[in-house]
């Protein structure tokens, strides 16, 4: 009954229903309200807002409205009469609280907590019509309004119903967090107390007692006027209510005259991030596979699926870092568990240094907190795990290295071979493309293992640097790798820019960009009604890339094949730069030149005697060079395998919405194969679909979920701030250079507008990002490590680079000049 009674008036009936201690009362409904208040052409007016002084001027139009309207009188009589019931008998003017139920209250993504007005002590069937009309009208109050405005509400959506409720006589009122809203530990609970009335605590005038409460009220800091039976009794409420709602809950609760304990209202805590629960005596540590994966948004059910699978695979070689087979997740977050390492005295070290190669500070933040990470029972469980083995072919890495261009053209066709078999039945049923998909998945989520490992460029990277070993910092090691050959992501940008190049030459198809959007360009190339240059050169950039997109490794993720809207913003982007400077190809050029010379320079450095030293080191490094390409290879040829089941995904979508079973055929990727096969024996997957999509919807609005997290709510940071005296912030150091020029914070690469030379400040990156790369003049981002992809094509790019620089999103402001030291690993915000 949301839509007719609000979210509040919701929760508390439901808890009377469950006989939670609330106080009496009754509804009065969003139809009451509509039938009363006609606003149609203020609503109208919304919709044309262009400002938020527009927004303001209509809402105290639509307050004058209300106030002025007369109440219709059988509704008038119906509120009278309900209002006389509360009262104790002989008691004629009971004492009541008029609360707000607005239908945009209390939502799993925003609370809208006292945007909408209360009013308290009311007596009399007058006043409390009189303070039901105020509450209608703070529906449209300017604080309402704008907070609806920038949490994407809808004007038109907004409807409210109105409580009316006995008053309790409070003798201590307060608010129950049962978590901690500051350090986020689900173990531990908040009270806040004041004498009398808890309205002057909720609206912020009272300065309120505090009690922390650990398991069963054992634990109590705070001291004030509620006794520890009180405290017990309220632990013990809020568990029920969590477990009644599932979901920790934010309870304004009151004890009246005679030591009874109300509860006049609950609602979540939506600010919580999503963490496995678990009930081990000993936190359980999670890292984020989001985090790790690059992604800033939740995976979808089917895309969740996949990475399940993929651990399957993998998980031989993970199990001896310390991670868990399982992976939980919550609403699309996934994390791997990966308490055995971290509470291993022994392999503690060794897995904060594998998180910090992908999601830096994180590791060090789990040495920085070893001291809470000491297993009760003394056995260490990695002490014994037993040393991985090569599987490496001795002969093939010798013939890489002697024959780099034949190996790596052995590589991509024995690629090829392997990816074709996954393209799928171009003429089949639901039911057999279902048997397929399920067939083929989990061959796809291994096909990085199947293809052939090509190690020889990195370990002639390692055997160049340890000759080098002296004479050779690392980040001139690091530099050697600029401008590198046969990467297919760099390829990809590349042919990108290239494309960009043509259009710029092309007059007509210039001029299309501007004033034209990317979604308006997209909708005409699919028209096949842009000019050749876009149309033909688009089609063939998409024959080849067409499988990449940004968040990629979520198989439910639309590639740029089936929305190239994305693709039509990097143009747009690129056709921005026109300095012949900044010209990628010619940047990337002169970083490989660059690069070269350097293992020229490095060689020289080492005395005459050693000149075979020098010689052999120069060998490796060329080397590593010819083959560091293929690092990315198995994730193209893997994206080429998602998109194929992807396609076939779909068309069962397309059956499924057929027979009136899915509303959409994307809807199949909030679904999982066994669903699937469901929907194709007649079950109806509308419901189900459409909750985890607005889910889905709600938890990509999440601003950030950190990367290392206990099972008990606390996230793991690096101790120390981030942000120390000069305004410097400091990172990993992850490519060298240093560049100075205006910040751009871009949380999204399928919108960003780029100027050439702008430095690059995001939360993370993954292969969709690049592109972004070709124009950037360094990056800095929050999480990544030596080896994240970000990094690797920062350094190949030749831009600088500074990774696991905590809040830097938030630190950083675009437009600020900063400063990027990818050698020292810093970054300098100027006045």
């Amino acid at each position: 009954m949301f839509d007719l009674a609000g979210g509040k008036a919701v929760g508390l009936g439901v808890m009377m229903a469950a006989d939670f201690p609330v106080p009496d009362g009754f509804c009065i409904s969003t139809a009451a309200y509509r039938k009363s208040v006609s606003l149609d052409d203020v609503l109208d007016g919304f919709d044309r807002a262009s400002s938020d002084d527009d927004l303001v001027r209509l809402a105290g139009d639509a307050r004058r409205r209300i106030m002025d309207s007369p109440v219709p009188p059988h509704l008038d009589e119906a509120i009278a009469a309900a209002y006389r019931l509360l009262g104790e008998e002989g008691e004629k003017d009971a004492k009541v609280a008029v609360r707000s139920s607005a239908t945009t209250e209390d939502l799993p993504e925003a609370s809208f907590a006292g945007q909408h007005d209360t009013y308290l002590d009311i007596s009399g069937a007058a006043e409390v019509m009189d303070a039901v009309r105020r509450c209608w009208a703070s529906l449209w109050s300017d604080r309402a309004v704008l907070y609806r405005a920038a949490n994407g509400v809808g004007q038109r959506d907004a409807e409210i119903a109105v409580v009316v409720q006995l008053m309790v006589d409070a003798r201590q009122a307060g608010v129950l967090f049962t978590v901690d809203p500051t350090s986020e530990r689900r173990a531990e609970m908040v009270v806040e107390a004041v004498a009398g009335l808890g309205e002057a605590l909720v609206s912020g005038t009272a300065r309120p007692d505090q009690y922390r409460i650990g398991p069963g009220a054992a634990t109590v800091h705070g001291r004030g006027a509620l006794g520890r039976g009180q405290l017990r009794e309220l632990w013990a409420l809020g568990r029920c209510l969590e477990e009644f709602f599932g979901s920790p809950q934010d309870v304004e609760w009151a004890y009246d005259a005679s030591g009874r304990l109300w509860i006049t209202q609950s609602r979540p805590i939506t600010t919580l991030f999503p963490v496995p629960g678990a009930a081990d005596e000993q936190p359980r540590v999670y890292w984020s596979l989001n985090a790790y994966q690059g992604l800033t948004q939740p995976f979808t059910p089917m895309g969740a699926h996949m990475i399940r699978l993929r651990q399957m695979a993998f998980q031989p070689g993970l199990a001896g870092s310390g991670i868990a087979a399982r992976i939980p997740g919550v609403h699309g977050w996934l994390y791997w568990d990966v308490t055995d390492g971290a509470y291993s005295e022994k392999g503690r070290a060794r897995l904060a240094h594998l998180i910090d190669a992908f999601t830096a500070p994180a590791g060090r933040a789990l040495l920085d907190h070893a001291d809470e990470l000491r297993p009760s029972s003394g056995i260490d469980p990695l002490a014994f795990a037993p040393p991985r083995k090569s599987t490496e072919s001795r002969s093939r890495t010798v013939f890489a290295l002697a024959f780099p261009k034949i190996a790596r053209a052995r590589i991509v066709a024995r690629s090829e071979e392997l990816v074709r078999p996954y393209a799928g039945p171009v003429h089949a049923s639901a039911e057999e493309r279902l048997d397929f998909v399920e067939e083929v998945a989990p061959k796809v989520a291994r096909i990085e293992l199947d293809l052939p490992h090509e190690h020889a460029g990195r370990r002639a990277a390692e055997i160049g640097s340890r000759l080098l070993s002296g004479v050779a910092a690392a980040a001139e090691i690091n530099a050697v790798f600029r401008g590198v050959p046969g990467n297919p992501t760099t390829e990809m940008d590349l042919a990108l820019w290239r494309l960009s190049r043509r259009i710029r030459d092309d007059a007509a198809s210039a001029a299309l960009f501007t004033g034209h959007p990317p979604a308006e360009l997209a909708v005409r190339y699919a028209n096949g009604a842009l000019p050749e240059v876009i149309q033909h050169g688009l089609s063939r950039f998409l024959r080849t890339y067409g499988s990449r997109v940004r968040a990629e490794i979520d198989l439910g993720v639309p590639r740029w094949s089936d929305d190239p809207e994305p693709v039509f913003a990097m143009l747009a982007n690129y056709l921005l730069t026109t300095d012949p400077a900044q010209d990628a190809e010619r940047l990337f050029t002169d970083a490989a030149r660059s690069a070269e010379r350097l293992i020229g320079e490095l060689g020289r450095r080492l005395p005459w005697w050693r000149l075979p030293r020098a010689m052999a080191a120069g060998f490796m490094l060329r080397r590593s060079r010819a083959l560091r390409g293929l690092r990315e290879h198995g994730k193209v040829y893997l994206m080429r395998g998602f998109a194929h089941i992807r396609e076939q995904l779909l068309l069962i979508g397309e059956d499924l919405v057929r027979h009136d079973r899915l509303a959409r055929p994307e809807d199949v990727i909030f679904l999982v194969p066994s669903e699937l096969r469901a929907g194709l024996r007649g079950a109806d997957l509308r419901a189900i679909a459409g909750e985890r999509r607005a889910r889905y919807e709600r938890e990509c609005k999440r601003p950030r979920v950190p990367s290392l997290v206990l099972s008990d709510g606390r996230a793991l940071e690096p101790r120390g701030r981030p942000i120390e005296a000069g305004r410097a912030l400091h990172g990993l150091a992850a490519a060298t250079g240093v560049a100075t020029a205006t910040a751009r914070i871009v949380h999204d690469p399928n919108t960003a507008r780029l100027q050439p030379g702008e430095i690059l400040v995001v939360a993370s990156t993954d292969p969709g990002w690049t592109p972004l790369f070709l124009t950037a003049g360094a990056l800095v981002s929050e999480t990544g490590g030596l080896t994240s992809h970000g990094t690797t094509v920062a350094r190949e790019y030749g831009i600088p680079a500074v990774v696991g620089v905590s809040d830097a999103t938030r630190a950083i402001r675009t437009g600020d000049v900063i400063t990027v030291d990818g050698s020292a690993g810093t970054v300098a915000i100027h006045d």
